[in-house]
C-alpha cells in the first residue's frame, strides 16, 4: 500500500512539474512576445526574462527584436531628364509594435513583402523628380530621406519603423549603357579629330616658318659668298695685276706653264695646233722646232 502511494505521489508531482513547466515561458534578448489564447493575442511581453502563461489555452508567439534587413527587387525607373535606370535598394527595419505586426502582416516574410513593395513604389515616385546626375551625386541624401519617411509613414501601419533606406545600385539599362558608349565613343573620336587637324596645322605652320628661315639662311649665305668670292677675285686680279707689272716676262712664263699642266695633265692628251702658235713660245726657246705640216701632235 505504502509503494501504491508513494508511486501515485510521484505520479503527481510529475504531472504538476509538467503543469508548472507548461505555465512558463523565456523570452531571450533578442526577441519579443505576444501571448495567444485560442489564437487571440491578449499580452504583449517586452522585457526577455521568465513569464507566465495558462497552460494549452495559451501560447508564444515570437517576434525578432534585431534590426532586419530588406534587400527588394531591382526596379526600372524613369527619371525627369527621360533617363531610364536599374535601381536596387537596401532597406533596414525593426518591429515596433508587435501587437499591430500581427494583426496586420503575421509573419515577418509578408512583411517583406508588403515592404518591398512600398519601398520600390516610393523609390519609383521620388526619383521619378530626379535627374541621374542627382541620383549618381551626394545630392542623394535629401532624395533617400524622402524615400525613406514616405516608406515609413505606411510601414507604421504594420509595427514596422525604417531606420534606413539606401541605394545599393543605379546602373543603366544594357542598350542605354551601349547608347552612351557609343556617343563618349564619337565624341572621343571628334576630340582626337579636331587635336589632329590642330596638329596638322601647327605642323605645317612649323615646317613652313622652318622652310622660310632656311630659304633666307640660304639667300643670305649665297650673298656673303659672292660678295667674299668677288673680293677674292679682286684681290687675285689686283694681285695678279701687281706681279705682271714687276716682271711681265716672268709672268708669261708662269701663266703658260699652268696652262702647259693643265692641258697635258692626261696621257692620253693630243693638241692639234698650228706650228707657230704662240702657244709653242716657249717650247721654241728651249728646243728645236716641231714640225710636221701644218699640224703638231704631242702626248705625255
Amino acid at each position: 500500500m505504502s509503494q501504491t502511494k508513494l508511486f501515485v505521489a510521484a505520479v503527481v508531482v510529475i504531472l504538476l512539474g509538467i503543469a508548472v513547466s507548461a505555465t512558463m515561458f523565456t523570452v531571450n534578448e533578442k526577441e519579443q512576445a505576444i501571448v495567444m489564447q485560442f489564437g487571440n493575442p491578449i499580452r504583449v511581453i517586452r522585457d526577455p526574462g521568465l513569464h507566465f502563461k495558462v497552460p494549452i489555452i495559451q501560447n508564444a508567439q515570437y517576434y525578432e527584436k534585431r534590426v532586419l534587413n530588406l534587400d527588394p527587387p531591382s526596379e526600372s525607373v524613369l527619371l525627369t531628364d527621360q533617363k531610364r535606370v536599374l535601381v536596387d535598394t537596401f532597406a533596414r527595419y525593426r518591429i515596433e509594435d508587435p501587437l499591430k505586426f500581427f494583426q496586420t502582416v503575421r509573419a515577418i516574410p509578408n512583411a517583406n513583402q508588403r515592404l518591398s513593395a512600398i519601398i520600390n513604389a516610393s523609390t519609383r515616385g521620388v526619383l521619378g523628380n530626379a535627374t541621374l546626375a542627382s541620383v549618381l551625386s551626394k545630392d542623394r541624401t535629401p532624395i533617400l530621406q524622402e524615400i525613406q519617411e514616405q516608406v515609413n509613414g505606411q510601414a507604421a501601419n504594420f509595427g514596422i519603423t525604417i531606420l534606413d533606406v539606401r541605394l545599393r545600385r543605379a546602373d543603366l539599362p544594357d542598350e542605354t549603357v551601349q547608347s552612351v558608349y557609343a556617343r563618349m565613343r564619337s565624341e572621343r573620336e571628334r576630340e582626337a579629330a579636331e587635336f589632329r587637324a590642330q596638329g596638322q596645322e601647327l605642323a605645317q605652320r612649323i615646317t613652313a616658318a622652318a622652310d622660310r628661315e632656311t630659304t633666307v639662311i640660304i639667300a643670305e649665305a649665297t650673298r656673303e659668298s659672292e660678295i667674299l668670292r668677288g673680293q677674292g677675285e679682286g684681290s687675285r686680279t689686283t694681285i695678279l695685276n701687281d706681279a705682271y707689272g714687276q716682271d711681265a716676262e716672268f709672268f708669261n712664263f708662269y701663266r703658260s706653264m699652268q696652262a702647259y699642266e693643265a692641258s697635258l695633265a692626261n696621257d692620253s692628251t693630243y693638241l692639234v695646233l698650228s706650228p707657230d702658235s704662240e702657244f709653242f713660245d716657249f717650247f721654241k726657246s728651249v728646243g728645236p722646232a716641231v714640225t710636221g705640216g701644218n699640224a703638231a701632235g704631242t702626248g705625255n
